[in-house]
């Protein structure tokens, strides 16, 4: 079975590809590199393009039999999104509906969505639920939300079958094969702290530490790259029929959507223990203003995701999210160049 994952080269989607090739699946990577690095796709084959170019898509359907299409492609920065808007809604809502158009033309219409809790805004309910009112608070939220809004239309129009994966905070590596993340510029928190220790960056910055929890910084729900591979993988299986959870069907849904979390939150001052007990070093820490728009706690309900996927978190206790995003930050630099099979034998 051929699938296509778009954005394969990125930071989830690479991890995802590894996943799937793992389990014997035949990938084609689709990216335009402008976020994602040739070094973390292998053993498949890379085509470097936009996914706005319906040409060049049409040519990757024609030349191979997909089966099903993991979609990841977008742009992906928040504060970039409410600075720039119109890339974003030319990257994610244009690009995907071409995508989504081509894939219809080419018969394919089995699609898996990288979406994000970044379209529930601010919850009103903690843990959130799948059932959560949706009310982005940037355009990227919004362009993911709307793309999903899309899925349901085509679902019911078409017959596009689609699964969205909104998941939280995606963090750790898998090392040990050679993959991590490797931002530019990089914003997620765990990387930003690894940076600090490792003397990359002189101050890391806690943006608050007057919130209504219990120890006043923000609450975040981390989920391991590896973990939400897995999800990936269950949810194209699921809409190929080959995951053998998904016998409750009850009327065939054309969309479905699932919430990607632990289900347990873990503070910044928390995390920031964490790393400093893994590294053996201190975090230097600069205490700033809120950012506009960041709530206290951002927990996900995963009990759907368990039930119907059978997925279950297994690599993403805090612990083994810093170890593992420490490992590949001692081991990045062998991994990033053409001869990246050096970090196969210093692991």
């Amino acid at each position: 079975m051929r699938i296509l994952v778009t954005g394969g080269a990125g930071y989830i989607g690479s991890h995802t590809v590894h996943a799937l090739i793992e389990k014997g699946y035949e990938v084609i990577v689709y990216d335009n590199l402008s976020t994602g690095h040739d070094w973390a796709v292998r053993d498949c084959e890379l085509v470097i393009g936009d996914i706005s170019d319906t040409e060049k898509v049409k040519s990757v359907f024609d030349k191979h039999k997909v089966g099903a299409v993991i979609h990841f492609a977008a742009s992906s920065l928040v504060g970039e999104s409410i600075s720039n808007p119109a890339k974003y809604y030319e990257n994610n809502v244009v690009g995907t509906k071409r995508l989504l158009d081509t894939m219809l033309l080419k018969s394919v219409n089995k699609l898996v969505f990288s979406s994000t809790c970044a379209t529930y805004g601010l919850p009103e309910m903690v843990p959130i639920t799948e059932k959560e009112k949706q009310y982005p608070i940037n355009s990227y939220g919004w362009t993911k939300f709307m793309i999903e809004r899309i899925l349901q239309d085509y679902g019911q129009a078409y017959g596009l079958n689609s699964i969205a994966l909104r998941y939280f905070n995606a963090a750790g590596a898998a090392y040990e094969a050679g993959l991590g993340e490797e931002h530019d510029p990089e914003t997620h928190v765990i990387p930003l702290l690894l940076e600090t220790i490792t003397g990359k960056r002189e101050v890391f910055s806690l943006f608050g530490q007057d919130y209504e929890t219990e120890d006043g910084s923000c609450i975040r729900d981390y989920i391991h790259v590896k973990d939400l591979a897995d999800a990936h993988v269950r949810a194209v299986e699921r809409l190929l029929g080959m995951n053998s959870v998904s016998v409750e069907i009850e009327e065939y849904k054309r969309f479905e959507c699932f919430n990607l979390g632990t289900g347990e939150g873990v503070s910044v001052l928390k995390l920031i223990s964490v790393v400093e007990k893994i590294s053996g070093k201190k975090v230097p820490v600069k205490v700033c203003e809120r950012r506009a728009g960041d709530p206290p706690v951002l927990v996900a309900e995963n009990r759907k995701a368990a039930k119907v996927l059978g997925w279950h978190p297994a690599h993403s206790s805090i612990e083994n999210i810093v170890q593992s995003a420490y490992k590949w930050e001692t081991v990045k630099a062998f991994c990033v160049g053409e001869t990246n099979q050096i970090a196969n034998r210093i692991l």
